[in-house]
């Protein structure tokens, strides 16, 4: 009897165990996003309706195939093009709208206020978002972090881009625009010739953040941008298929490639900060790169506060902000070098008035670092490409507690996306020209074009902006006015303008432009 018994309570406790987790199921992708979409419908926040499990997935991954099936002229707006899935919701439900990526929901602000009180994080409720385990194997520095974590590693790692320390780095810089242009200036023996710019500025980006970060050059760092490279597309894909926890320890294909990746790039690096830390401590004088930069930072650190809790950063968050300054620094900066050489292409009224500039501040010397601070035409164009070409397209945010937000409410566990393509090109924030290219709304700064409204963003805004902003406006500025003494250039006709998003926004068939020697 007490057997039968027994044998009845196990069935009993198996049945319950399954029914439950059925039930955990259930809430997860259905009961609970049904109840969070009539939450936000009720407050106006509109979308495309929740799909079991896939949210918007499936036609998200349509719309972005269909769109990037087609070229278009460099007239044309980029927003269909670039963030298709965004451009089509934002039409159809106005400036505040959802998107299920799975079963989380983005809600997408584009109200200036309230961009302003997210991103200087006014109620602090809004962290960076959780990423998938996956997608931090790209970089999980300075960039992902939050709280005390967040504000430690921000004030060791701020010296190394002072204004002082970046001066100390400009011989870098040019050392690598003096090879490029050497070769370029070869390969123009005849007076012309086309190139596709796009990986001649990934190389040069590459061999600029090698030196400037690990005083090595791009040849040396050759195999880590190829991981590097190879690891964005992964994440890329695993953005667009649905997040299942505990999914990355499953030994698929993609999981075990990008794990092998994350291996061999901290292997190569923790090599790199090992052998600094030895020649620290054997009394070597600090080198003026990033790396030793940071590595100096944080020994002040833990010499200030050597007694207390947590202080300093490890060698693998060395790492990780080390993985950062790679992808940052090189994706986002040869992006912003190929998007103002198709943009001056087309406008060459523009590319006269800048090299104009560039000889009357350097003549026919090199660039230096107090020459380029006065190079206003150039730093109008530059504000102008980062307007209408950022290198981020969406900022995202987590809100990880009940709060209100303007007149809307938000539950805990919502994502916030703050799509920078499409405020920049907002006609109502900035005039009926915002799809032309035009520097001359700059003129008179940042603060005047905006009407102090935070409606743009390229770099972020607020405590969190971009740290390597200034490192990325000198580099630009160092590789334009070092290519306007030398060369005048317009697009080719094999030139096709088909701008998308693999993380950053790039040109998905190159950049091919005539370059002609002056």
């Amino acid at each position: 009897m007490e057997e039968n018994m027994l044998f009845l309570f196990t069935i009993f406790v198996v049945v319950l165990v399954h029914v439950l987790l059925v039930w955990k199921v259930l809430e997860w992708m259905w009961w609970k996003p049904m109840k969070l979409q009539r939450y936000l419908e009720n407050q106006g926040i509109k979308g495309h309706p929740y799909n079991l499990l896939y949210g918007n997935l499936k036609e998200l991954i349509h719309v972005t195939k269909e769109a990037l099936s087609k070229p278009i002229k460099v007239s044309d707006s980029i927003l269909p093009r670039a963030l298709p899935f965004d451009y089509q919701i934002a039409q159809e439900h106005g400036k505040l709208f959802v998107i299920w990526f799975g079963v989380t929901a983005r809600v997408n602000i584009m109200d200036p206020v309230l961009i302003r009180d997210i991103f200087s994080n006014k109620f602090g409720h809004f962290s960076k978002i959780k990423a998938n385990p996956l997608i931090n194997l790209l970089a999980d520095g300075v960039f992902s972090h939050n709280d005390e974590k967040w504000v430690k590693h921000r004030r060791i790692i701020n010296p190394a881009f002072h204004q002082e320390k970046l001066k100390m780095m400009v011989p870098a810089f040019l050392t690598c625009c003096n090879e490029l242009m050497n070769r370029w200036e070869k390969i123009v023996s005849d007076g012309s010739c086309e190139l596709d710019v796009y990986p001649e500025f990934h190389n040069l980006t590459g061999d600029v953040i090698s030196r400037a970060a690990f005083g090595c050059s791009y040849k040396e760092a050759r195999r880590l941008f190829e991981l590097q490279t190879e690891q964005a597309e992964h994440v890329l894909q695993v953005i667009q298929s649905i997040y299942i926890p505990g999914y990355w320890y499953l030994p698929t294909k993609r999981n075990r490639r990008m794990k092998e990746i994350n291996r061999e790039i901290c292997s190569i690096l923790r090599d790199m900060i090992k052998k600094r830390e030895k020649g620290m401590k054997d009394g070597e004088a600090p080198t003026d790169d990033l790396l030793g930069l940071l590595l100096e930072s944080n020994f002040k650190e833990v010499q200030e506060h050597g007694k207390a809790k947590n202080v300093g950063i490890t060698i693998d968050e060395i790492i990780e902000e080390c993985k950062l300054f790679y992808f940052a620094g090189h994706e986002t900066t040869s992006s912003m070098l190929m998007w103002t050489m198709v943009m001056l292409s087309t406008h060459p009224e523009w590319q006269a008035r800048a090299r104009e500039e560039v000889w009357r501040v350097f003549g026919r010397r090199e660039p230096d670092f107090d020459g380029l601070n006065h190079l206003k035409i150039v730093t109008m164009i530059l504000y102008e490409v980062l307007r209408l070409y950022p290198p981020v397209p969406v900022h995202m945010r987590y809100n990880y507690k009940e709060m209100r937000l303007g007149d809307i409410s938000l539950p805990p566990g919502i994502q916030i996306g703050i799509p920078a393509l499409l405020v920049h090109y907002d006609p109502e924030l900035w005039g009926e020209d915002v799809e032309e290219f035009n520097p001359e709304r700059f003129s008179e700064g940042i603060s005047k074009a905006t009407k102090n409204q935070i409606s743009y963003f390229p770099f972020g805004w607020g405590p969190r902006i971009c740290v390597g902003q200034a490192f990325a406006m000198t580099e630009v500025k160092m590789v334009l006015a070092s290519i306007l003494q030398r060369f005048s250039f317009e697009l080719s006709p094999m030139y096709v303008h088909a701008p998308y998003t693999i993380i950053t926004l790039q040109p998905q068939h190159g950049a091919q432009i005539i370059l002609h020697k002056l």
